[in-house]
């Protein structure tokens, strides 16, 4: 199982709205990172912006390219660009860059 960790930044003034948003994420999006191996998935938001994702998965990439292939998730992401900083056109979930572990205390 692989462990991956990335940062985005949300704009400050979406922040408010950022976390609405994801107290109400639509069930079939719940559905869809489930069946496409998403596992243990938490989104941890600073005051000043900062998210920090954490996933568990079988095959990252594999489970990007499952989701990217979802309607809901183009949907999802279309929503969401917006709430972010330095996407430069680019999808929320394109710009995901894992972070290596360096530690990990099992």
């Amino acid at each position: 199982m692989q462990r991956v960790c990335f940062l985005l930044k949300v704009r400050e003034d979406r922040i408010d709205e950022y976390r609405a948003r994801h107290d109400a994420v639509w069930p079939e999006m719940r559905d869809a990172l489930s069946a496409t191996g998403w596992h243990n998935y938490s989104l941890f938001l600073r005051d000043d912006g900062l998210l920090v994702g954490y996933v568990e998965t079988e095959d990252f990439a594999a489970a990007r390219a499952a989701m990217e292939s979802t309607e809901v998730n183009a949907r999802w992401q279309a929503e969401m660009a917006p709430f972010f900083e330095s996407l430069d056109g680019a999808r929320p979930d394109e710009v995901m860059s894992p972070i290596p572990e360096v530690f990990h205390l099992a």
